[in-house]
């Protein structure tokens, strides 16, 4: 007989009103996937709304991908920057927020390393009605590897608040 390795897939909510349920007791851990600035600010002004009431911590993981056969070293002053964004982002956010970057092969490659076992995921896109968009790409590609995805669809004008 053989034993086959079964695995299980993840949950896909979208435009959740709250992420608080009985499912969720003591701390919850979020990860943000930074994608663009100003998506992920207004990412994570919803992240506190949507957390209202629990011991919410972030962490904002950035993938700097490095395709294959480039060196695999991160210039400097590409690291710096990535570096400084996701702090800056996270000193604006009144929730504990954790910066990483990620240097990887590619984004997915970078995300998979990045994230534990059936992770609770925030991920914010822009709402297109004719095509699909990266991130709503990167949400569908986390759900099969198993975590818990929120999409959120996210105005232009909340960008600028």
């Amino acid at each position: 007989m053989l034993a086959m390795n079964m695995q299980t897939r993840g949950e896909l909510r979208i435009d959740p009103g709250q992420l608080g349920t009985d499912a969720f007791s003591g701390d919850l851990e979020l990860v943000v996937p930074y994608t663009d600035p100003a998506l992920t600010r207004a990412l994570l002004r919803k992240a506190v709304a949507l957390t209202a009431g629990l011991q919410a911590r972030i962490s904002l993981v950035a993938v700097h991908s490095v395709p294959f056969p480039a060196d695999f070293h991160c210039a400097t002053a590409t690291h710096t920057f990535l570096v400084d964004r996701l702090t800056e982002l996270a000193s604006e956010c009144p929730l504990p927020v954790n910066p990483l970057v990620v240097l990887a092969r590619s984004r997915q490659e970078g995300f998979r390393y990045a994230l534990r076992p059936e992770s609770t995921i925030l991920v914010g896109t822009y709402r297109h009605y004719f095509w699909r968009t990266s991130e709503e790409r990167l949400a569908r590609m986390l759900v099969s590897d198993g975590h818990k995805v929120a999409l959120l669809h996210i105005e232009k004008e909340e960008t600028h608040a």
